[in-house]
């Protein structure tokens, strides 16, 4: 490639990443805020943190006592002169009023009532930011999350629960989401917010398809560098989230005794934000793959002289095999809107290009490659392998019946010196002894013909 060229596929391969990091955020506000399924089965996860569910309930005595004249109910239910006892009972029945919100809130019926009101306050939410029902006016525009249901229960379960709901007042026991004066500022994001998603998403592979297909000759190390970077948005999404999360729970939450349920409420409302970062890593891993397989790496090479009969033969099978797997993705995907779609089609051409480049490389390296090259070595390496080290095991069994007799120590007068005739006589009746061993188990069968020979061999070269 031309220094230009260069220079532009590292400025897209670059620009690819930081567009993978906030896709990432984009995705996460869309499907969180936007989704009411996800919303709700995030919800479902708040609710059964104890630390979230002992801030509601202390919210919920809050409500209760700031809506109910609880004394006057005591009054009306203590009999005769027990009446009298109602004030300090009212201040003691708070206390357990606060166990008993907990006990309440882990009740399988008190959870199915949460998720409904999380799920009637979302649909809402979306219908006015949306602009799809007919409440979308900056006057009434309110959206609250109604827990009048959980607060009826919970003055049941301390025994002052008769016609409660009738006293109630109506914005008992309701969490603000949405203020009227607030609705056109968060219409107008919203609209944003979709659009970026989309629009994020569909340039960050495009950006990466755009810089492989300019990288003629090495299109392996841009997907592999390609790879790195997605590896790298997706880790710097993770980070950032711990960060940012200090800082927003920080600003937010001035009262301390709710920080712990406000960290807990941020770790499970931000998961969804972890998953998709970890999806982004592993398509940044396959990307890696892809660079590697296509490498001059000796493993690379022989990992495509593998493929390549495969390739050859049954590509229409690899494509059939390609198009399962998309499809399949596609639809076990959270959501299947238009991102989505346009996402995973994207991401299906690149794999197949991708596909069309290996086939054409492994043409040009192995045009005459088998399945039996690739086996038919692997099985003569492993019966190699293993009829040597059962040769070099009998041989050193043998080599160790067949050492020569240790020297007598020497006389005094000995000089040590030996002649050399003698010596050499020694060695050469050692060497035939050695032989004929060999040959006895040559004749026995112990030693092969080819192994005899070998031995044969290293003995009279030595």
């Amino acid at each position: 490639m031309s220094r230009g060229r260069r220079r532009t596929v590292k400025a897209l391969v670059a620009l690819g990443s930081v567009l993978a990091f906030f896709s990432v955020f984009g995705i996460w506000v869309e499907r969180q805020a936007l989704d009411t399924d996800s919303w709700v089965e995030t919800s479902d996860r708040l609710i059964q943190n104890e630390k979230i569910r002992e801030a509601v309930g202390e919210f919920l005595v809050e409500q209760l006592y700031d809506n109910v004249d609880v004394e006057q109910e005591l009054k009306e239910i203590l009999p005769g002169d027990t009446k009298e006892f109602s004030g300090p009972l009212s201040g003691g029945l708070r206390q357990v009023a606060g166990d008993g919100a907990e006990r309440v809130l882990e009740t399988s019926a008190a959870q199915s009532l949460w998720r409904e009101a999380n799920r009637n306050a979302h649909e809402r939410l979306v219908e006015v930011l949306e602009e799809k029902g007919d409440t979308v006016s900056t006057e009434e525009g309110e959206v609250n999350l109604n827990l009048g249901s959980l607060l009826t229960d919970l003055a049941d379960q301390v025994g002052i629960g008769a016609d409660l709901a009738e006293k109630l007042p109506p914005d008992a026991a309701q969490v603000e989401i949405l203020r009227s004066d607030q609705l056109k500022t968060a219409q107008d994001i919203t609209i944003a917010i979709k659009g970026l998603a989309l629009l994020l998403s569909i340039l960050t592979f495009a950006t990466f398809a755009l810089a492989i297909y300019l990288s003629r000759g090495q299109r392996w190390v841009t997907a592999l560098f390609s790879g790195i970077g997605l590896v790298a948005a997706g880790f710097a999404v993770i980070v950032a989230r711990q960060v940012t999360g200090g800082i927003v729970v920080g600003q937010l939450v001035k009262d301390e005794s709710i920080r712990p349920a406000a960290d807990a409420a941020w770790e499970i409302s931000t998961s969804l934000m972890t998953s998709i970062a970890t999806t982004v890593i592993v398509v940044g891993i396959l990307f890696g793959i892809a660079g590697w397989l296509g490498s001059p790496a000796n493993s690379a090479s022989a990992c495509r002289r593998a493929l390549a009969p495969v390739l050859r033969n049954y590509i229409a099978y690899v494509y059939t095999g390609l198009a399962v797997v998309v499809g399949f993705y596609f639809l076990s995907a959270p959501t299947q809107g238009l991102r989505s779609f346009l996402t995973t089609l994207v991401v299906a051409a690149m794999a197949a290009f991708g596909i069309h480049e290996l086939r054409r490389q492994t043409a040009t390296e192995f045009p005459d490659a088998e399945f039996s090259d690739t086996f038919g070595r692997t099985r003569d390496k492993v019966v190699g392998a293993i009829k040597d080290a059962n040769i070099g095991e009998r041989v050193g069994e043998q080599a160790s019946k067949l050492r020569l007799p240790e020297r007598k120590p020497r006389e005094e007068g000995d000089t040590g010196e030996a002649p050399t005739a003698t010596m050499a006589a020694d060695s050469e009746d050692a060497r035939l002894a050695r032989l004929e061993r060999l040959a006895a188990l040559r004749d026995k069968g112990v030693l092969t013909d080819e192994e005899f020979a070998a031995e044969k061999a290293r003995l009279l070269d030595a």
